[in-house]
């Protein structure tokens, strides 16, 4: 065999978000792209904001010595020590430019962690319905992924939680705005999730970390406000992302935060940055170092994503489907009307509409709808929504 048979068999089982969109590029190929609905990718059509415009511009222009080179592995000093102060300021924490490594998104931040993190038989927690790339991440590094439910509302489930630790336990990954269910975990629930996993590392002689995703953590609706989970719990780590936060998805720009109450914080530090190094990252996109920096209180406009939601949440309850209107993120996780949900996605793709099973999240019997789209593009596919569900009654 010419490649791994640990890759052969990953790529039977790879994302399903992926082949959705390449399958929507051949439909809008044969069919044009105004007749083809591609919900499928969580590609952000949002504009960036007026000032990372501005601020790139004058970068370009500006004369920095080795504008365009190597930068240390964990990045500007400047530019993490802005950070900190930010996330000091809403977290009541003394952060310090040592507690932040920029990364290459919150995907090479994940991986960054897992890395440094993991010996071979590790255990990990995820929630179900995840973000598909979680048993990948996990798996790469030696790490054995387990599964914890959520409740139906996709709120967390603790005791679900608690009854997957065990004396293997490394870690748990928890996404709040969630992909891909849009909902925020509240305060009480990660202050119950801190609770508890603080109550299991002290009965089991060791640390359990909390890793937190955070790429949507700027897209929130209806006033809702995200908890801080440094605050909440000692043994915490933040994978960050300026992916949604200013529509750079393309720009593999974010950071970890680790908690500076973690023990032995110093040898944590030290691996991530030695990982980001080992790993091929290198270190963060330069130039959007110095851009990051001088735009920390500067996100997309989020009433525009919010205005998606409520269009095809409208759109969507008329025609009789069923789902938890998401509180953040843009993704709405819809019950299928039917129980086998790439059945059922495959109905709707004879409609040109794509959307992602649920199934490849963890959560069969969904399908998942990214509204990062135009507004045209919602409204123009209730038609094809609509005729769908009526079929299968």
């Amino acid at each position: 065999m010419t490649i791994a048979k640990k890759i052969k068999a990953s790529i039977s089982q790879s994302s399903l978000i992926r082949k959705m969109f390449e399958e929507g590029i051949l439909l809008k190929k044969k069919h044009g792209a105004g007749k083809v609905y591609d919900f499928s990718l969580g590609n952000p059509n949002v504009e960036q904001p007026e000032e990372f415009k501005r601020e790139l511009i004058n970068i370009a222009n500006e004369i920095i010595y080795l504008k365009h080179g190597y930068t240390p592995n964990a990045g500007y000093h400047e530019t993490r020590h802005t950070i900190a102060k930010k996330i000091s300021k809403s977290s009541g924490l003394k952060m310090h430019a040592d507690h932040v490594i920029m990364s290459c998104g919150a995907g090479g931040a994940l991986n960054v962690i897992l890395k440094a993190l993991l010996d071979p038989g590790d255990e990990v927690i995820v929630l179900k319905p995840f973000f598909v790339e979680y048993p990948f991440y996990i798996e790469n590094y030696g790490g054995i992924v387990k599964y914890a439910a959520t409740k139906n509302d996709f709120s967390l489930d603790i005791d679900s939680i608690a009854g997957a630790i065990n004396e293997k336990t490394k870690a748990i990954i928890i996404n709040s705005p969630n992909n891909p269910t849009g909902i925020v975990y509240s305060e009480n629930e990660i202050t119950g999730l801190s609770r508890m996993l603080l109550e299991k590392g002290k009965a089991l002689g060791k640390t359990i970390y909390l890793i937190s995703d955070e790429p949507y953590a700027e897209i929130v609706f209806d006033r809702i406000t995200l908890p801080s989970v440094l605050k909440a719990y000692p043994n915490s780590i933040v994978a960050y992302s300026y992916s949604k936060t200013l529509s750079l998805p393309g720009e593999r720009i974010g950071y970890i935060a680790i908690n500076p109450q973690i023990y032995e914080a110093g040898d944590l530090i030290s691996a991530l940055i030695l990982c980001t190094r080992i790993m091929g990252f290198v270190h963060a996109p330069a130039l959007m170092q110095r851009i990051v920096a001088r735009l920390q209180d500067v996100a997309v406009d989020v009433k525009v994503y919010q205005k998606k939601r409520d269009l095809l949440c409208a759109g969507l309850a008329k025609s009789g489907y069923k789902f938890t209107k998401p509180q953040g993120a843009f993704y709405l996780f819809v019950h299928s009307p039917i129980p086998d949900d790439v059945e059922f996605v495959q109905m709707l793709l004879k409609k040109n509409i794509l959307v992602v099973p649920g199934s490849g999240f963890g959560g069969p019997g969904y399908f998942r709808i990214a509204y990062c789209v135009d507004d045209a593009t919602i409204l123009n596919s209730m038609d094809g929504f609509t005729q769908t569900i009526k079929g299968c009654t």
